[in-house]
């Protein structure tokens, strides 16, 4: 057999056939077709040329047909995860094997700090699968995060079957990734479900990637809480937003001065894993940093309400903020004054959060007791209310006791 053109009039009888026979070989032919036609002699008259022409041709076709059903073979894997055997060890890039194929792991799709010898076993993610005149050309990666998401899909069966939802990745290949998940299921604890029992899920991740750190957080609809958490494991004493369409979103984080470089993590690596995984700008700074700025702008518009109602607590501020510049102790309950102040006056900075309740405080109502009780009483924790106020019952059922008995 061998194929031909379908024309009206043939010029050459080797490389055309007319319409009437190429419909004897296949029925729906039309002109300008190329149809399969049985050869009018047999290979017994072909010279020497012709045989291994004939030949390359046959061999050149079953080499296309292996390369396309490769080629449809792995790109549908694009996005998944794939084993395979190191061949060879280049300084731009490492030769995997694949069995059928083979694939390439370019040196920044590696994992830093990892080192490969031939012959070790190797779990990388599908990258990129494109066509090339020596076959398909197979691009792996071991730093893309989807790889992390697929790793989790295969430890953590609640994610597989859908019970658990990975909102979103942020990850530094070798060093640190940070993973919001959700729960779709009441009654799953999604960061227990991807930890697991003595954190076995997570170990096996963990060693998998050449000993990553993963932070697992939970994901809240709320950003405040959500960029809280996503800043773990500093503890954080507020998060104020500012959404302006000219300098975008951005997040002011105030944390104690003791959790601000934990905040920042090393080289900023916490806070900008944070940033990449709650899409905010984010901004830290230190309760007394925060003061400090605000105690030198206070003749700015959006705190001349404050210096009215809240006068009692900027002298308050001032004195600590003296008192501190001076190397002296601070107390915890001037830390939380302090604390108070820096919520009140990003709360006023920022127009999208809402005006907190001591803005509606009476000019008469010290800054310092935001409740019915005395100042020294508001410092106290809250189990000592109940205390407090037992001591106020046992003094009056007494008096009362010696009122009868009168």
């Amino acid at each position: 057999m061998v194929e031909k053109e379908v024309v009206d009039s043939i010029l050459d009888d080797r490389t055309e056939v007319d319409l009437e026979t190429a419909r004897f070989y296949e029925p729906e032919a039309n002109l300008g077709d190329m149809v399969m036609v049985q050869v009018d002699r047999t290979t017994k008259n072909f010279g020497r040329i012709a045989a291994q022409t004939a030949k390359q041709v046959i061999l050149q076709k079953i080499r296309d047909a292996e390369r396309n059903t490769l080629f449809d073979e792995f790109s549908s894997r694009e996005g998944d995860l794939i084993n395979g055997t190191v061949q060879a060890v280049n300084p731009s890039m490492i030769t995997v094997s694949l069995g059928r194929a083979e694939a390439v792991l370019p040196r920044n799709q590696q994992i830093p700090g990892e080192r490969y010898k031939p012959h070790d076993k190797l779990r990388a993610y599908i990258l990129e699968v494109k066509r090339s005149n020596r076959g398909p050309q197979i691009v792996l990666s071991r730093s893309h995060r989807n790889m992390l998401r697929r790793l989790l899909e295969l430890e953590v069966p609640e994610i597989y079957n859908g019970q658990v939802e990975i909102k979103n990745i942020a990850r530094e290949a070798g060093y640190r990734s940070k993973v919001a998940v959700a729960a779709l299921q009441d009654g799953i604890d999604p960061v227990g479900a991807c930890v697991g029992m003595r954190g076995n899920r997570i170990q096996n991740i963990v060693k998998e990637l050449h000993d990553e750190k993963i932070d697992v957080i939970e994901w809240n609809s709320n950003q405040e809480i959500f960029i809280a958490k996503a800043l773990s494991p500093a503890r954080v004493s507020g998060v104020y937003l500012e959404d302006d369409p000219d300098t975008g979103r951005t997040a002011v984080v105030i944390v104690p001065e003791d959790q601000l470089s934990l905040a920042i993590g090393k080289e900023g690596q916490n806070a900008r894993l944070a940033a990449k995984l709650t899409s905010w700008r984010i901004d830290i700074k230190s309760i007394p940093e925060a003061v400090t700025e605000v105690l030198e702008n206070l003749d700015m518009p959006q705190y001349a309400e404050m210096q009215t109602l809240a006068a009692d607590l900027i002298a308050e501020a001032q004195r600590i903020m003296e008192k501190k510049a001076a190397n002296r102790a601070v107390m915890p309950e001037e830390y939380q004054q302090l604390t108070r102040f820096a919520d009140l006056s990003q709360r006023r900075a920022s127009p999208t959060v809402t005006k907190p309740v001591a803005l509606a405080w009476k000019k008469s109502t010290p800054l310092s007791a935001p409740c019915l009780l005395r100042p020294s009483i508001c410092r106290l924790p809250s189990w000592a209310f109940l205390t407090i106020w037992l001591r106020r019952w046992n003094r009056w059922a007494i008096s009362a006791k010696l009122c009868c008995a009168s």
